[in-house]
Parts: structure tokens; sequence; C-alpha cells
């Protein structure tokens, strides 16, 4: 069930923004870390965005379902073996101008489903426009 309430964030989690003119990244997890659930990443101007959450188990279904602020969407899904950690990717492929994308724009959190376990995924204070900023580049 998708919630239009803000989530609050977690301490020592945020989004992370990589600018690379080739393949721009945000990524959630802690900084400095290899703790990062949830990577998205995009060529420039593709329209499209990759999605990969690591997983400590192999997933039920293949698919992955984000939600952000009461829209949510379930995309087909790949399990790929994790070079950063013992366990796996869920990796997935999702329009950039998905209205679930539109509402992590303006709202800065996001959250993932991989089977029945839901991952909220808030942005800190002041680093909100970092979905913004990721997406632009990807549309």
């Amino acid at each position: 069930m998708a919630t239009s309430a803000a989530p609050l964030p977690v301490a020592g989690y945020d989004w992370f923004l990589n600018d690379d003119p080739d393949e721009p990244r945000l990524s959630y997890g802690m900084a400095q870390s290899d703790d990062v659930p949830l990577s998205l990443m995009c060529a420039p101007g593709s329209g499209k965005i990759g999605l990969s959450l690591a997983t400590d188990r192999a997933p039920q279904r293949r698919s992955l379902t984000v939600e952000s602020g009461g829209d949510s969407e379930t995309f087909p899904a790949q399990v790929e073996p994790s070079d950063m950690h013992d366990g796996l990717y869920l990796v997935a492929t999702a329009p950039a101008s998905h209205p679930v994308f539109q509402r992590f724009d303006r709202l800065g959190w996001l959250a993932v489903w991989n089977d029945d376990q839901r991952a909220v995924m808030a942005a800190q204070p002041g680093s909100e426009s970092r979905a913004a900023r990721f997406l632009e580049q990807c549309r």
C-alpha cells in the first residue's frame, strides 16, 4: 500500500549524486562506505533509469516495486551476482518520466519493495534536490 506522508530520514543515510557526464549515478547509502542498498544510473538524455537494489537473499519474484508520494510501479528485474558484497543485485530499467520518479523528483524520498520487504529511502534535510538534478540529467 502506497503512502503520501513523507518518511523521516534515517541517521547516517542519504542520497549521494555522482555527476559523471557519461553515467550520472544517484545512490542511497552511508557516505564513505559500501553500505549502498540502492543505486540509480542513466545515460544522459536517455529517458531511462537503471535501478540496482542490493539484497542478501534470492528474491521470490523477479520484479522491483518503487513508490513515492502515493505513486508506485513494479518493473521486471533480473538477479545478478554482487561484486561488492556476498549478496545479489536485483536490477531493473524504468522510464525516467514515470510518475513515481516525478514524485521522487519533488519529494526527495523513494521506497523500494523487494518481495514483502519495504525499504524507505528519504533524503536528509538540504539534500532533497539531488534527486531532481539526477532525473533532469536522465530525461
